[in-house]
């Protein structure tokens, strides 16, 4: 993506602990653009910091933003700049909505979430229940405080939502039962942590393609050896210029050092900030965002992981 994608100052209007190390931000503005659950907007906390948070609010708000901000005891300084920098009076930089994580129409879902995993699904939930789909909600969590939204989504919704706390249950929820048996017409969403989403990626296995639809925060272990060219061109066909990929360089960096305009974030092919169009050639997919689907197409990829299997790709930039 090129650097014209809406870019605004907002001021935080509301901050509120909602779970323990669990904040949630109005980010209040105006003639904000429109958005659907899945989006998620970058914060760009300076020296270099970006960070993307899933927006949990109301869609059709044009005046405020609202996100979830877990800390993470592993923060790089994301996290850890919203928590002890961010509170009421202050001003961020925002840049977005993008989603990568849009809602399918379907008669059917079942929600996963995984701690902060629920702030995504807030707004789905919300658009299923109006479409009148049927859904339900299965949310986990280490321990019953940490699980933010729990109790609203459980008066609001009743016996739609399964909480499940390991520290309450005594043992971890069986994910295995609940996805043995592919269900017709059934949209199956995901969001949490690493291990989470590999599970139920594993037990997913046997229903149809494209009934399971996931949002990582972090990269995934790649499955299997790299297929890519150590060296390669990139020939950008709206600025004329051609780049030299060499071994050990990000395709993503080789643009930067050109002058290329094109947009990053998270480095790690997970937020889909630097996505972009591919006229010709063929990638080496190695992000953790893309579906099967949009691989075999291979009409986009994310440079900042993926190389080429050509020796020439053509891009859109």
């Amino acid at each position: 993506m090129t650097s014209d994608e809406f870019t605004t100052q907002l001021k935080v209007a509301t901050r509120r602990q909602v779970a323990d190390a669990v904040v949630t931000l109005e980010l209040a503005g105006a003639d904000l653009p429109s958005w659907a659950p899945g989006a998620h907007v970058d914060l760009i906390l300076g020296d270099g910091l970006v960070r993307q948070y899933s927006l949990c609010g109301d869609p059709g708000s044009t005046e405020k933003w609202q996100i979830g901000v877990l800390l993470d005891p592993m923060s790089r300084g994301g996290s850890q700049h919203v928590h002890e920098r961010l509170y009421e009076g202050a001003s961020v930089t925002v840049r977005g909505p993008r989603n990568n994580f849009e809602l399918v129409e379907s008669p059917r879902y079942l929600f996963i979430a995984g701690g902060i995993g629920i702030t995504p699904m807030m707004p789905m939930i919300a658009a299923a229940e109006r479409a009148g789909a049927d859904w339900s909600l299965v949310y986990l969590g280490r321990t019953a405080t940490t699980m933010a939204f729990a109790h609203d989504l459980r008066e609001t919704y009743g016996d739609k939502v399964t909480l499940w706390a390991d520290d309450q249950r005594g043992a971890f929820f069986d994910l295995e039962g609940a996805l043995r048996h592919p269900q017709a017409d059934t949209l199956v969403y995901c969001c949490g942590p690493s291990p989470l989403l590999d599970a139920v990626e594993k037990f997913c296995s046997p229903w149809p393609e494209g009934a399971l639809h996931l949002e990582r925060f972090a990269a995934k272990a790649p499955a299997a050896e790299p297929e890519g060219l150590d060296s390669f061109k990139v020939v950008c066909q709206r600025s004329g210029v051609t780049v030299d990929v060499e071994p050990g360089v990000s395709m993503l960096e080789a643009l930067e050092d050109a002058d290329v305009d094109i947009m990053s974030s998270c480095l790690e092919g997970v937020c889909g900030t630097c996505q972009v169009r591919v006229l010709e050639g063929t990638p080496d997919h190695r992000d953790s965002m893309l579906t099967p689907a949009q691989r075999a197409c291979g009409n986009v990829m994310l440079p900042c992981v993926s190389r080429s299997r050509t020796e020439k790709l053509v891009l859109d930039l």
